[in-house]
């Protein structure tokens, strides 16, 4: 069951840096979520290094430092994805 929320909070996560972001995205859906899954894993590593491991209630701390990670991830992410798909289609 693990695996499937971390498939949830990703795309929640992926939607959530993509309305953040100004502009357009180009990147696909399983993509943004992908990316949101890594945000949310690098966002964790980030909090447990900071001493925000478990709180009692919600930890908004955790989860801001996972979309700030998320947006990061999207953007540079979007950024390649973008690239790489204009190479491609000039070959």
């Amino acid at each position: 069951m693990g695996w499937l929320w971390a498939i949830i909070v990703g795309f929640v996560l992926g939607l959530l840096a993509k309305a953040i972001i100004p502009g357009k995205q180009h990147s696909p859906l399983w993509l943004t979520t992908i990316f949101g899954i890594l945000g949310a894993v690098i966002g964790n590593a980030i909090a447990r290094g900071l001493g925000i491991e478990a709180t009692s209630g919600i930890d908004w701390g955790r989860h801001a430092l996972q979309l700030a990670a998320a947006v990061v991830i999207v953007f540079l992410g979007d950024m390649a994805y973008s690239s790489m798909r204009g190479k491609r289609r000039r070959a």
